[in-house]
Formats: structure tokens, C-alpha cells, sequence
């Protein structure tokens, strides 16, 4: 959000002025740069949410999976570089039953392996169409994940569950028997494309939130 981006904005243009004042301009301008590059990173534009009994993309950027998975649900995985916006949109209303972190690798978010290597939170919601859950996950440059909502909160379908921090992955696991609509290679936006049509009945699902 941009809050956050003011925070690093500020810092920046601290240091930029002492620059400037025990050097000279052009010296500085390098932070000035960065500083506006931070305003950028951290935009949140409003987002137009879907009506209907849909799942939404929780991440701008793009589809690198669509996978089974396990638990016989799939797997959409979305990749998002520093030029995508970071903040992360819950794909589908409901209670956020579970929320685990774990520490991990930094490798390249791109790469499929980063759904099992890197440091990641995971939020399990409890939802009219089955379990779902949605995987924060670290990359190469990302070292800071961060969760707006709390175990036993009820969410909206697009709302605003966290960020993070300098290119990142974010992993959805849909129930069985939910169709993704999404294709790899794909670009989505975060709480606008439809990444699955929820309107058939749901199934039991259980799977793994660590």
C-alpha cells in the first residue's frame, strides 16, 4: 500500500538532502530516483470486483502453474515482478480459519519449486465452495511478507489480505472439482480476472497449510 512506500520515500529523501547538502545535487539524484521508484512499487489502485460465485486472480502478474495438486484440487500459481502491483486480494470471500508462516529459501519465485523451497505464509479460509487456500511467497528479492487479516476474520472476495515486498509468488489451491479458468502464461490482475467459476457445488477438500 502506499504507506509503506512512504516510509522507504521519506528515508530516501533524508538521505538524498544530506547528500545534497555535504556534496552537491546531482549526487543525489540517484535517491531521489529511488524514492520515487518506492511511491511506485507500493501503489494500490482500486480494483473492480466480479460479481457471481467466482474466484479471483489474488495477485497481479503472471500465471506460471495450473496444476493438480494432492489434495485433488488444483493449483494456480501467480508470478508477479517488481513492476506489479504487490498487494495481495482474498480470491474468495470467507473465515480465515489458519494462518502459517514458514521460513524457507529465496530462490526464484518463477520457478515452480518456489511453491515448496521458499518462506511463505499461508492463509486457509473456509468458504461456501470448500477449503481454499492462498500461499504468500518470498522471491529472489522479496524478504518481507505481510498479512493484513487475522485467524477467525471474515473476508471479502478482492479484499485486501497483505502484501510483499519486492517481487514475490502467490500460490491458490481450489477445491476439487473447481475448474480453473486461467492458463499459463496468462496476465492476471489481482481481484478483477476470474481465475475459476465457484457456481457448481462444492467438495471436501483437506490439504496441507504448511
Amino acid at each position: 500500500m502506499v504507506v509503506y512506500g512512504t516510509y522507504y520515500a521519506l528515508a530516501l529523501i533524508a538521505a538524498a538532502a544530506i547528500v545534497t547538502y555535504l556534496a552537491s545535487w546531482p549526487l543525489a539524484a540517484p535517491f531521489y530516483i529511488l524514492a520515487a521508484f518506492c511511491l511506485y512499487f507500493f501503489r494500490d489502485p482500486e480494483r473492480a470486483i466480479p460479481p457471481g460465485a467466482v474466484a479471483v486472480s489474488p495477485a497481479d502478474g503472471k500465471v506460471v502453474a495450473v496444476r493438480p495438486h494432492e489434495s485433488g484440487g488444483n493449483r494456480v500459481s501467480i508470478f508477479l515482478n517488481i513492476f506489479d502491483v504487490h498487494v495481495n486480494r482474498a480470491p474468495i470471500a470467507g473465515e480465515v480459519r489458519r494462518i502459517v508462516y514458514r521460513a524457507g529459501k529465496f530462490v526464484n519465485a518463477d520457478l515452480d519449486k518456489a511453491s515448496e523451497d521458499n518462506e511463505r505464509n499461508s492463509l486457509l479460509l473456509r468458504t461456501s465452495a470448500g477449503p481454499v487456500a492462498v500461499v504468500q511467497i518470498a522471491g529472489l528479492l522479496a524478504r518481507r511478507i505481510v498479512c493484513f487479516v487475522r485467524e477467525g476474520t471474515n473476508v471479502a472476495v478482492g479484499e485486501r489480505i497483505g502484501l510483499i515486498r519486492f517481487g514475490s509468488r502467490v500460490d491458490v489451491y481450489l477445491p476439487g472439482g473447481v475448474k480453473p479458468l486461467v492458463s499459463e502464461g496468462q496476465t492476471a490482475l489481482a481481484g478483477e480476472t476470474v481465475i475459476a467459476d465457484l457456481s457448481a457445488q462444492s467438495r471436501a477438500l483437506t490439504f496441507r497449510a504448511d
